[in-house]
């Protein structure tokens, strides 16, 4: 009988030395993944609110396995840990399938906390959705973007995940614009394009692309070229280069306006739509 009461001592001393062990082990686990998650955030410059997500969120996958470990070493509650795991298993499965669509925006939410697609304060636009603005806020069920219009568009996180996104704030902001415009049949094409170059060139935010060698073969700041014939107009297209997004368009639109008065000078005609109505008697 001794001997029995010695072993279920020695049992009992084993088990809590066990549990004590996951404690502590779960506790430096912890601590260990949320100083990697913070140093890594120090390195890549991640923002405050992403950082407190994805600690909270391993912090708690953490304790939870901690949790299950020390039901499980208690030999009485295997059988009841068992069944109310089961059990919330299969009330997981019932809620998860009455808030799908709350928990796909959470699951894409931290998609965009970990893989960064996008930061607060990034120029982006949404291709399908034909949305672009700044990015104000990164919340786990929606990303808010201020639009240049200064409206706020609320974007659930798994509509987010699910589009294209063109994002100008990564690597850098200098953008290539477009300037097309068309002028008559019987305009002087190399006079006209001459033109659109001349007034590129002036405009004090022009940005010149090229590189160190591009400059020493004699490539050209600005290219213009013919795109084609249209019904009524040849058109022309000058690639343009700015500092960012904002000073490109606001490039483009001070361009046309110029490029319309040189072109009057100088005797380049833009043109516009003829309609000829023919009236029978009959």
């Amino acid at each position: 009988m001794t001997m029995i009461k010695d072993v279920m001592s020695v049992l009992f001393i084993w088990k809590s030395l066990s549990i004590v062990l996951i404690i502590i082990s779960t506790i430096i686990i912890q601590k260990v993944v949320k100083g990697i998650i913070k140093q890594s955030a120090r390195d890549d410059e991640k923002e405050p609110k992403q950082i407190a997500f994805l600690v909270r969120l391993f912090s708690a996958i953490i304790f939870l396995l901690g949790f299950v470990l020390c039901i499980y070493t208690i030999e009485p509650f295997r059988s009841l840990s068992a069944s109310i795991f089961a059990g919330s298993g299969v009330l997981a499965i019932i809620i998860g399938f009455a808030a799908q669509h709350a928990f796909s925006n959470v699951v894409s939410g931290v998609f965009i906390a970990i893989f960064k697609p996008f930061r607060v304060g990034d120029k982006i636009k949404f291709v399908g959705k034909e949305v672009s603005g700044v990015v104000e806020d990164i919340t786990l069920r929606h990303t808010v973007v201020r639009t240049f219009e200064n409206k706020r568009v609320i974007i659930p996180n798994s509509v987010v995940s699910s589009d294209i996104i063109e994002n100008a704030s990564i690597i850098e902001e200098k953008v290539c614009r477009f300037f097309d415009v068309g002028i008559s049949y019987d305009s002087d094409i190399d006079k006209a394009t001459a033109l659109v170059k001349d007034e590129v060139l002036c405009h004090p935010d022009f940005f010149d692309n090229r590189t160190d060698d591009e400059k020493r073969s004699g490539i050209e700041p600005v290219i213009v070229r013919v795109i084609g014939w249209g019904e009524s107009s040849i058109n022309v297209r000058a690639w343009i280069w700015a500092k960012d997004n904002t000073t490109g368009f606001n490039m483009v639109c001070d361009l046309y306006k110029s490029v319309k008065k040189r072109f009057d000078k100088e005797g380049i005609h833009i043109p516009f739509p003829h309609r000829t109505i023919v009236v029978k008697n009959t």
